[in-house]
C-alpha cells in the first residue's frame, strides 16, 4: 500500500512540475522572384530636425521601437515623405536611483519619397539576384 502511495506521489509531484518546450525549425526555400519593381528616389533638399517625445506604451517597445516611431513621425509631420535618407537619433534619458528612461528622442536627415515605379528587366533582375 505505501509503495502504490509513493508512486502516485512521484507521478504527481513529476507531472506537475514539467516544462513545456516548443521548438520551430524553418527551411531554406528557394522561390524564384515572379515580379521586381524599381524606383526612383526623390530626396528633398532640405534637412528635417524633429523632437519626439515617446509615450509609455512606445517606450516598453524598447529603445529601437522608439527610434521607429520618432523616424515615422516626423516623416508624418514633414510632408508625410517615404523614407528619412542619412538619419541620424540623438537619445535624451534620464538615469533616477532605480530606473532609467527614455526622455526623447531627437531625429535628423533628409525626407525622400520614392516615384516612377518600373518593371525590371528580366538581364538586370539576374544581376540582381547573383549579387546576393
Amino acid at each position: 500500500m505505501k509503495k502504490l502511495f509513493f508512486g502516485i506521489f512521484v507521478l504527481l509531484c513529476v507531472a506537475s512540475c514539467t516544462t513545456v518546450n516548443k521548438t520551430a525549425t524553418t527551411r531554406a526555400i528557394t522561390a524564384p522572384v515572379v515580379a521586381a519593381t524599381i524606383a526612383d528616389l526623390e530626396v528633398a533638399p532640405k534637412k528635417i530636425t524633429y523632437t519626439y517625445f515617446p509615450t509609455g506604451a512606445v517606450k516598453r517597445g524598447g529603445l529601437n521601437n522608439v527610434k521607429a516611431a520618432a523616424v515615422s513621425e516626423a516623416l508624418a509631420r514633414n510632408g508625410n515623405a517615404d523614407v528619412l535618407v542619412e538619419s541620424q537619433c540623438e537619445v535624451v534619458k534620464y538615469s533616477g536611483f532605480f530606473h532609467r528612461t527614455i526622455v526623447s528622442v531627437t531625429v535628423t536627415g533628409y525626407p525622400a519619397t520614392y516615384k516612377n515605379f518600373k518593371s525590371v528587366s528580366v538581364p538586370t533582375a539576374e544581376k540582381l539576384i547573383l549579387k546576393k
